[in-house]
């Protein structure tokens, strides 16, 4: 079992950048694909970017190039750099923790709103 516990969200205007934070309640070593997902308002949740154990990183075709996800095995703490923020990445930004052994967590989510 690992609790997850997002921050960093809020509101910025277009074309800024935020940081959001994933802080995991153990050890995130062993988990295989951490990531990070969205819901917009009468949109379905959809995978924005993910990173594995290994550090190999994959992102959704509408933020490559202004999204870095990162992981800090240390601070049991996953990443979301966003820059060059959009008024559609407005949305509830979730992290989730895949395991080895086929569970899935997910946080309570935080909130990022981009105004125009």
């Amino acid at each position: 079992q690992v609790q997850l516990v997002e921050s960093g969200g809020g509101l910025v205007q277009a074309g800024g950048s935020l940081r959001l934070s994933c802080a995991a309640s153990r050890s995130i070593f062993s988990l295989n694909v951490m990531g990070w997902y969205r819901q917009a308002p009468g949109k379905q949740r959809e995978l924005v970017a993910a990173i594995t154990s290994g550090g190999i990183t994959s992102y959704a075709d509408s933020v490559k190039g202004r999204f870095t996800i990162s992981r800090d095995n240390a601070k049991n703490t996953v990443y979301l750099q966003m820059n060059l923020l959009k008024p559609e990445d407005t949305a509830v930004y979730y992290c989730n923790a895949f395991s080895g052994s086929g569970l899935s967590y997910w946080g309570q989510g935080t909130q990022v709103t981009v105004s125009s």
